[in-house]
């Protein structure tokens, strides 16, 4: 289970527009102060390794609660708008030689589609032709027993795809979407280039210029964070209005957030804040549920001065956004369901569903909310398992949350899915107290107060897991 919520912090560190570079996480307080300026995030997020403080494993896997479905959407959920596509046209003397839904990838094809592309003006169709080449060199030739050859014609068609963006996005009338693949390139080191941030950033900046709405939020994170540039907060925001001006649906929630707090050097102006978040959130998709998130927050408090105190809107924000896939939704609403807030009835089953959806995500909040699911167990939803309780919480522990690294110890030390053992929970109290954490501080005092005798720690019931807050 989770701890009850308070004063929660959106820890709104996510990546739009695939890989390069992340915007710098803006995380908000639920407090009409807004206190927390930017943070930095790494520009190519990947999944946290397994194992936990110093690298070391934690041991067997920890399972996921089984046949425990949440609720269907209340909405129906947008999807991203879809251009009308044609079938493919094999008459080179029409506008688009080649523009199909499906291609195959065979090299008769190619070399057809090759030549079908030559006499085809439009650098759009020149483009797709490129990547056509890029996807095909990854499908291309897997059933072939001679790889050494399969793998020189795949580069050879890599090559192909590199010098024909590199001459869209270098002619005379330079084409934006090829200067922003390529800058993607040069961020990534994809295509097997090799990760230049100031090509890459040159390259989002040519593409801005031509009103790209993706490479302007680009060139606004590259100068906020100082890729490829060097750090300029007041171009950054000027560069994020701009994106979102231009419809990016990420620049929308940054310059929202941005107008929300006051930061980069911009005024504080909650009602063009909550404009923008509410242009993102109706553009809201399975990239971008940011906004959704954000805006339940500011509606789940009262007497704010910024929007309505709304709890049952709030509730249907922050399922729209889960339903997405956000994980911070996801974890929420597994609390709601908890306690019985944001006019959720308390509810057990959807409580474990919910934190289950978020920890196969490995969000390590939810991951302890399971520990402590676990510890107590649900009479008809899930079996107590002591096991399983302690692994949770070595899982997220092991991932740097300090209230997991509290539980973790104070499992060792009273015995709870693993064999008690005193020295290694003090270890476990030691990591959560240096990060600050109150109650492995005092547990800390006490074991070193009572020197050898027996600890007067015991096991919990339901009640007080809940009432003393052992995991949360």
């Amino acid at each position: 289970m989770g701890p009850p919520p308070q004063s929660h912090t959106s820890q709104s560190g996510y990546y739009p527009h695939q890989a390069y570079p992340a915007q710098a996480p803006i995380p908000t307080s639920q407090s009409v102060a807004y206190p927390h300026p930017p943070g930095q995030g790494p520009y190519h997020p990947g999944p946290p390794g397994p194992g936990g403080p110093g690298g070391a494993p934690y041991g067997p896997t920890p399972s996921l609660p089984e046949g425990l479905g949440v609720e269907e959407t209340e909405f129906e959920l947008r999807t991203p708008s879809q251009s009308l596509q044609q079938n493919a046209s094999v008459d080179i003397h029409t506008k688009k030689a080649v523009d199909v839904n499906a291609p195959p990838f065979t090299k008769e094809y190619i070399d057809e589609y090759r030549q079908r592309i030559k006499g085809d003006p439009d650098p759009e169709a020149h483009f797709k032709y490129a990547k056509y080449l890029i996807e095909a060199a990854k499908k291309i030739g897997k059933d072939v027993k001679d790889q050494r050859a399969v793998k020189k014609y795949r580069d050879l068609l890599i090559q192909e795809a590199l010098k024909t963006i590199r001459r869209l996005a270098t002619q005379s009338v330079p084409y934006d979407e090829a200067q922003f693949f390529l800058a993607n390139c040069h961020g990534t080191g994809m295509l097997g280039l090799p990760v230049d941030h100031e090509r890459a950033y040159t390259l989002y900046l040519q593409a801005a210029k031509q009103n790209h709405a993706a490479a302007s939020y680009r060139v606004a994170v590259c100068n906020e964070i100082g890729a490829g540039t060097r750090r300029e907060p007041p171009r950054a925001a000027a560069f994020y209005r701009k994106a979102a001006s231009l419809g990016d649906t990420a620049a929308m929630y940054k310059l929202g957030m941005i107008l929300l707090l006051g930061s980069l050097g911009v005024d504080k102006n909650p009602r063009e804040a909550i404009n923008w978040l509410k242009r993102a959130a109706e553009q809201a998709d399975e990239e971008n549920p940011h906004a959704l998130h954000e805006l339940a927050l500011l509606h789940e408090m009262p007497n704010s001065g910024l929007v309505l105190h709304d709890p049952a809107y709030a509730k249907a924000l922050l399922t729209q956004a889960a339903h997405l896939g956000y994980v911070q939704s996801q974890y929420k609403l597994g609390q709601c369901y908890e306690y019985g807030i944001l006019t959720c009835p308390v509810d057990p089953r959807r409580s474990i569903a919910w934190y289950t959806k978020a920890a196969e995500k490995g969000f390590s909040e939810a991951e302890l909310a399971l520990s402590g699911w676990y510890l107590t167990g649900s009479e008809g939803i899930l079996n107590q398992s002591d096991s399983e309780a302690y692994l949770w919480a070595r899982k997220a522990a092991n991932k740097g949350l300090n209230k997991a690294e509290y539980a973790v110890g104070y499992y060792a030390e009273v015995g709870i899915g693993i064999k008690q053992d005193v020295e290694f929970a003090k270890r476990w109290y030691m990591r959560a107290a240096a990060q600050g954490n109150k109650r492995a501080m005092a547990r800390l005092t006490e074991m070193k107060r009572m020197g050898n005798k027996r600890s007067n720690v015991g096991r919990p019931t339901r009640q007080q897991a809940k009432d003393e807050c052992v995991i949360c």
